[in-house]
This record gives structure tokens, C-alpha cells and sequence, in this order.
């Protein structure tokens, strides 16, 4: 007996759903090895790596470069040789109807796999009568014809491009330089690669995006499904059997984000139709898609707003001493090049130690508050599809240099896609900086689980009143936003003087 094994979309991180092949890097026919790393797949935040769950052989590739699937779903089949072309077909058809690579047919039928995810099928392997011989050339790169005069793949720092359009230029021999982007500061998307190629007379796929599918709904009793009160509650709200859902909780349970998931994905045609009937005809509408990014800041934020019972806490911040020690510092030292925004997450994360109650995480599902021992601070960054905060890890115990090396780092990284999981999910506190925008003062949202965010404005000469006379000082305005539930004013109003005696003594963050 053999085995017939898949590889299919991992879930990272508990707030993917679904996942987009943005190069394979190994083919068809090919052998690897357990820990190997076998394509990159681009989530809403991220392009990482798949790296193989065992050894094998790879037989079939499902999921062809651009194509979007659920967390779960199926992209390639591997099987030892002396399983059969007609079998590995056969069990692709299983899988869903997926067309057929050879003109064999199907001479055995395969049992559907029992799970989505780490499916182990056992078929009976045919007798090889004769060698099969492998197509050398991959399913993915047929429909590509790319004109001479866009030829010659060249990598440079002045072209901007989006990842997955880089990674398609390289395999490709696409000269980019050749061509225009239609993104934000000319970025150049997989779009215009593919208008730039027909337009010189060349061939380029139809860009590849992922259909909506009806999923039959479970009428199974989901009376025993492990789920926790929150999650049943909701479900049975929405009429949602418990059995369509993900167990993305604690022992293996069933929690609240999880039934949500499937009522907006269940309601999101209804909701792009009640839009569409709203549209009045004379007037031009140009509707844009929600990217994936869009998405998941849409739920957590609308998340965060229904579950978090927000007040805030405002605080101008004398930053004249904090800007003086920063010139001196960049003056001194010429290999460190200190922004006022590392200063103040410096200071942040000295007041987040002295009020360690601020420092924390709210774990609403068990209903109980992680206060945490380092200050981790997420960091809002604005990239092209949304927004995203790396985490600058342990901030109280790094140097000013070395948190201005690690910002520097985590935004460029943030800005290509090449952040890994841990470094932009979780974090005990957020920060988020509009100064550079001329923005004087706002609000942010909370970013759950954490307990709260500082929202800082920018740094302009205003006038103050000091010994009844009235000076010129540079302020920032400052502005918290708690969560009530595990924070309250006076513990904000602690923080806030905390941070302001360490932004306006800044020689206290140096020991």
C-alpha cells in the first residue's frame, strides 16, 4: 500500500483565512525532504515560506502561481513513484473537479479525504509496467510569451514593485524598467506586467482571483461540538451550525471569531448586493475591492470598537529637552540616526515598567487580564495595502540605537511583506505616530487583545503658560485610548504622567 499525501494552505496566525500561491520553488517531479521549503504563499499582512510537513515526492501541483485558497485547501498532491499517473488524477478529480493534466483515465476510484487539513488517503498502488517520463516543463509556465523588447530581468532599488509582481518579472525575464506602474508612487502590480507584455504583442495569463463558492452548510446536531458559550450563543443568533465552523481556541474549542467568520462570509454577497441596489444611475460610482489586508483591519478594528468600551486620556508633552538630547545624540554618534518617535517609544515603554497595569492583554474568552513582564510595543507603519504594526520586543531593556535599527528594519520589512508572524501579532501596547503628517491630535483604536494605544501628534512651537508669563515651548499632544474593562482612568492617568515625566526628563530613559 501507498500513500497519496497533500499539501494545503497552513493557517498563520488566527486571523488568516486564506492564502494566495505566490511562487512555487520547487516543480513537479521533484523530491524533497521534511523542513524543505516548497513555495511562498502571500497572506493579507505577509509572504512566507511552506515548508514541508514530511518527505516526499511532488506529483501534482493544484494551486498554480496567483491563485487564492482558504486556509486549508488543497495545493498540491504527493505520492511515492510507484502510485500510478491515473491515480494521482483520479484523486485530483476527488478533490474537486480539478482538470486533468495527461490523457489517462481514472482506473480505480479514490475515497474523498476525511479532513481538510494533513490528509493521509491509502489507495493500492498500480504495477509500473513502463517508466512514466516527466514533463521538464511546469503547468505554471505555459501562457507566458513575453516580446523581446521587454526582455532582461535586472534587479534595481528604483523600481518599485509589488512582491509577487518581482518574483513574476525574475521567472519571467520581464524587464521592468520597461515599464509603467499604476500603483501609488508608479509601484508596478502584476497588472500592468501583464498589460505592458500584450500590449508589445506578447501572452499573459488572466490574472487569477479567487471565485466566491457556496459552501454547503451542515444540518448536523452541533449540540456536542466543544465551543465556548460566547461562540454557541452567537451561533445559534445566526442560525450557524457549530460544524461549519474552525476551532481556532483554546482545547481545540470553537471561539466567537470563528462563528463570525463564517456569518460575514456567508453574508458578504448580500451585503455587496444591498450596495449595488443603493448605486443611483446618473451618478459614476467606481467600486473597488476590499484586498485581504482591508478585510482583516476591517474585523479586528469593528471587533475592537463592539467589544472594547473605549475612554481616552489627553496630555500635552514638553518635548524640547527630549529633542535637544536627540540632536546631541545624532551629532555625537554619527552610525546612529535617532528619530523623536524612537525617543518616545522609548519613554513608553520606561512608563509601561513603572505602570506595569497598562502593560497587558485582555483574554476575553477566558475572561482574565496577561499582564506582561517586558514592554512590547507595537508600532503602527502605513503600507500600500493598509496598515500593520511590527512589534519592537522588549523596548524597556534595548538601547535608543537599537530600538532605531529595529523600527528601521521592521518598516522596511513591513513594507516588502517579509515580516514573519511573531513579528507583527501580539504585542502588550501600541503606538501610533501621525506627527509626520501634521496631524496635532486624534484617536486611535484600541488594537485587541491589548488594553490600550497612545496616539501622539506633531511637535510645533505653541505658546504655554509658565510663572504667569507666556513662553514658547515645542509640544506633542498626546492622547490614550484604554480599554475600560481591565484599565481605568486613574491607571491611564498614571501611565500618562509617568510617560510625560520620562518625554520631558529624558536623561531617565538613558539609565
Amino acid at each position: 500500500m501507498s500513500e497519496i499525501k497533500t499539501l494545503e494552505i497552513p493557517k498563520w496566525g488566527l486571523s488568516m483565512e486564506e492564502g494566495t500561491i505566490a511562487q512555487w520553488l520547487i516543480q513537479e517531479g521533484e523530491q524533497f525532504s521534511k523542513g524543505q521549503e516548497i513555495c511562498e504563499i502571500e497572506t493579507t499582512k505577509i509572504v512566507n515560506v511552506l515548508e514541508a510537513p514530511f518527505d516526499g515526492l511532488l506529483r501534482k501541483i493544484i494551486a498554480k502561481d496567483g491563485d487564492t485558497l482558504v486556509v486549508g485547501g488543497v495545493i498540491a498532491i504527493c505520492a511515492d513513484p510507484q502510485v500510478s499517473d491515473a491515480e494521482i488524477e483520479a484523486y485530483a478529480q476527488s478533490l474537486g473537479g480539478v482538470p486533468s493534466a495527461t490523457e489517462h483515465k481514472a482506473v480505480d476510484v479514490v475515497p474523498e479525504p476525511t479532513a481538510v487539513s494533513q490528509v493521509e488517503s491509502k489507495v493500492q498502488a498500480a504495477p509500473k509496467q513502463h517508466s512514466v517520463e516527466k514533463v521538464s516543463q511546469p503547468v505554471a509556465q505555459s501562457g507566458y510569451s513575453i516580446p523581446a523588447t521587454l526582455q532582461g530581468y535586472q534587479h534595481s532599488d528604483e523600481i518599485i514593485a509589488t512582491p509577487h509582481a518581482l518574483k513574476l518579472a525574475a521567472k519571467h525575464n520581464v524587464n521592468l524598467a520597461q515599464i509603467s506602474g499604476s500603483g501609488r508612487e508608479s509601484r508596478i502590480s502584476v497588472h500592468d506586467i501583464q498589460t505592458a507584455v500584450r500590449t508589445a504583442g506578447g501572452s499573459w495569463p488572466e490574472v487569477r482571483h479567487q471565485a466566491s463558492a457556496k459552501i454547503a452548510k451542515s444540518s448536523a446536531d452541533d449540540s456536542q461540538v466543544a465551543a465556548t458559550p460566547v461562540a454557541r450563543r452567537l451561533a445559534k443568533q445566526w442560525g450557524i451550525n457549530l460544524h461549519d465552523c474552525r476551532s481556532s481556541g483554546t482545547r481545540g474549542r470553537i471561539c466567537k471569531e470563528d462563528v463570525e467568520a463564517v456569518y460575514q462570509r456567508e453574508n458578504a454577497g448580500q451585503t455587496q448586493q444591498a450596495l449595488q441596489q443603493q448605486e443611483v444611475e446618473t451618478v459614476k460610482v467606481t467600486t473597488i475591492a476590499m484586498n485581504g489586508m482591508r478585510k482583516a483591519i476591517a474585523s479586528r478594528l469593528q471587533a475592537a470598537k463592539r467589544n472594547a468600551p473605549h475612554f481616552r486620556l489627553t496630555i500635552d508633552l514638553n518635548v524640547e529637552a527630549i529633542q535637544a538630547l536627540r540632536q546631541q545624540i545624532n551629532s555625537t554618534v554619527p552610525q546612529v540616526k535617532l528619530s523623536i518617535n524612537d525617543m518616545l517609544i522609548k519613554a513608553a515603554a520606561a512608563a509601561l515598567i513603572k505602570v506595569p497595569q497598562v502593560n497587558v492583554q485582555f483574554d476575553e474568552e477566558n475572561q482574565q487580564i496577561l499582564q506582561f513582564e517586558q514592554a512590547d510595543i507595537s508600532v503602527a507603519v502605513a503600507i500600500e495595502n493598509g496598515l500593520i504594526t511590527p512589534i519592537i520586543k522588549a523596548a524597556n531593556s534595548k538601547s535608543l540605537a537599537q530600538i532605531s535599527y529595529d523600527m528601521r528594519d521592521l518598516a522596511t520589512r513591513a513594507k516588502t511583506g517579509k515580516l514573519a508572524p511573531d513579528e507583527f501579532q501580539g504585542g502588550s501596547f501600541s503606538i501610533s505616530n501621525l506627527g509626520m503628517l501634521g496631524i496635532k491630535q486624534f484617536d486611535a483604536i484600541i488594537n485587541p487583545p491589548q488594553g490600550a494605544i497612545l496616539a501622539l501628534g506633531a511637535a510645533e512651537k505653541r505658546a504655554t503658560v509658565e510663572n504667569d508669563g507666556i513662553v514658547i515651548r515645542e509640544i506633542v499632544t498626546a492622547t490614550l485610548s484604554c480599554d475600560h474593562r481591565v484599565i481605568d482612568g486613574a491607571l491611564g492617568a498614571q501611565f500618562l504622567s509617568a510617560f510625560k515625566q520620562y518625554v520631558e526628563n529624558p536623561a531617565l530613559i538613558l539609565v
